[in-house]
């Protein structure tokens, strides 16, 4: 069903809301040669923040090729190089006569062949029968470049979940030979590969790159910063005059600030609304809604609350409670947290499974928005 509050792919276009500098900074970084790297929490819209400024890019006519890399389900070196391969060689070429061509004279000297049965059977483009050596790494990162190179046109490589690199074998190689490669460019060339890394893990691509400074000065780190609630509001307000309904301002503004004008949880909430309605929207309705948007939810949060020690349950209240220094004598007395030592313990524990990450001034934040809804309301039950 066609719907103005698209939450189930990303978005371009006249459903993309905000972030027009984002978008622009992305493009000129882009254009200009430069890497970035994007680290937000899942669905906080960084594919839709990077097709859109593709699509910016192409409708001021500039042309380009863009690879996609999805590490998703990528846990060994050997998958991690056939992937990125396989993907470099879709963006450039469509045939098999192509590949093989590609990969007998960019990938020469490696252990890296094309397989026409392997390709048949299985659409395999790379293929390779003995475990992934160092130089095998530095000659795949490499073919960007070349074919960049080839074809005359910037390739554009988009990583996706890179921070799953980490989940393969020896994975510090993979990353000081990218280093290595990344810094060997030559930069006077104007087609040339340029690299995406985006990951939905906040600390652990924090990890990667603020704390191991791997690619340092080599990539730019672009935040997403939360999307103005003015403009939210307006996206919703629109939304439903497109299909003649009527929402309060205060009302739209009311769950913006709910969801910390998170996309994807407001539009799958205001889906529901509008599925709920026939005119007007009222608060009876938005509370339904929000009680749906909970019920579907709720049992992931409740694997997580699962998961967690007392002490780490114990954590999370004082940041609800608005805590900020959890290592002085009376925080660790009142929320029971034995020691400073184990309150750094805790804090590691809680970054690990990706629930609380910190800023720059080092304050908690809980990184899912309705997560931090339903501990308030439903599992501490704070008024």
């Amino acid at each position: 069903m066609d719907t103005p509050f698209v939450y189930d792919n990303h978005v371009t276009g006249k459903n993309f809301v905000g972030r027009k500098t984002e978008c622009t900074v992305l493009a000129n970084l882009l254009e200009a040669g430069e890497n970035v790297c994007l680290y937000e929490p899942p669905k906080a819209g960084k594919t839709s923040l990077v097709q859109q400024s593709l699509y910016n890019m192409r409708a001021s006519g500039k042309p380009f090729m863009v690879a996609y890399v999805n590490l998703m389900n990528v846990r060994t070196r050997r998958d991690f190089l056939k992937r990125f391969g396989a993907a470099v060689l879709r963006a450039a070429y469509s045939v098999p006569s192509d590949y093989a061509r590609a990969i007998q004279n960019y990938l020469e000297g490696s252990h890296f062949v094309f397989d026409p049965a392997q390709f048949a059977s299985k659409e395999d483009i790379v293929c390779m029968n003995w475990d992934a050596d160092e130089n095998d790494i530095y000659m795949m990162t490499r073919l960007p470049f070349r074919v960049a190179e080839e074809k005359g046109l910037p390739v554009y490589v988009i990583f996706r979940d890179f921070q799953n690199v980490m989940m393969t074998d020896d994975y510090e190689l993979i990353l000081k030979v990218m280093e290595r490669t990344v810094a060997e460019r030559d930069r006077s060339l104007k087609n040339t590969a340029t690299f995406i890394f985006s990951g939905s893990m906040v600390n652990a691509m924090k990890y990667i790159f603020a704390e191991k400074k791997y690619f340092y000065r080599q990539v730019n780190h672009l935040p997403l910063m939360p999307v103005d609630d003015k403009e939210a509001v307006e996206h919703v307000v629109r939304g439903f005059r497109s299909s003649g309904k009527v929402v309060e301002r205060d009302l739209a503004l009311g769950a913006c600030k709910l969801f910390r004008s998170d996309m994807w949880y407001l539009n799958q909430f205001f889906s529901i609304c509008d599925s709920m309605s026939k005119g007007f929207i009222n608060e009876a309705i938005l509370v339904d809604a929000l009680n749906c948007v909970i019920s579907i939810h709720e049992p992931r949060f409740k694997v997580l609350v699962n998961d967690l020690t007392d002490h780490q349950l114990s954590l999370m209240r004082a940041i609800l409670d608005g805590v900020v220094k959890f290592s002085s004598s009376d925080v660790i007395e009142r929320y029971r947290l034995n020691s400073s030592a184990n309150v750094r313990r805790v804090k590691d524990a809680l970054r690990k499974k990706e629930i609380i990450t910190f800023n720059d001034k080092d304050e908690p934040v809980i990184l899912d928005p309705l997560f931090e809804y339903w501990l308030t309301k439903y599992y501490f039950e704070i008024q």
